[in-house]
C-alpha cells in the first residue's frame, strides 16, 4: 500500500486532470465512475458507494452514511457537483 501522501496527492492529480478535461456539466455518478476508474489505473484500491455504519450515544445506525470512493481503505472521498461556484466555496 502506498503511503497516505501518496494516495491523497494522487487522488487530487486525477480529480484536477478529470476536471480540466472534462469541465462542469456532468452529474456526480459519472465523475465518480471516471475518478474511480482513473484511480484503479494509477494502481490504487477504490470501493464506491460504501456504506459506513456508526453509532451515537448507544445506537448504532447501519445505514447513516454512504461514501462515495474509499481510496486504499484510507481515504474517504465525497464528491459534489454544482453549475457555478457559491459563496462558501470562495475563500
Amino acid at each position: 500500500m502506498p503511503p497516505i501522501n501518496q494516495i491523497t496527492a494522487d487522488i487530487i492529480d486525477a480529480s484536477i486532470h478529470l476536471h480540466a478535461d472534462l469541465g462542469p456539466g456532468l452529474f456526480e455518478s459519472a465523475y465518480e465512475e471516471l475518478l474511480a476508474a482513473e484511480l484503479t489505473r494509477r494502481g490504487l484500491r477504490v470501493q464506491r458507494q460504501l456504506v459506513v455504519p456508526f453509532e451515537y450515544r448507544g445506537t448504532k445506525i447501519e445505514f447513516g452514511f454512504r461514501v462515495d470512493l474509499l481510496v486504499e481503505g484510507l481515504v474517504p472521498v465525497e464528491l459534489k457537483c454544482t453549475e457555478r461556484p457559491a459563496p462558501i466555496h470562495q475563500r
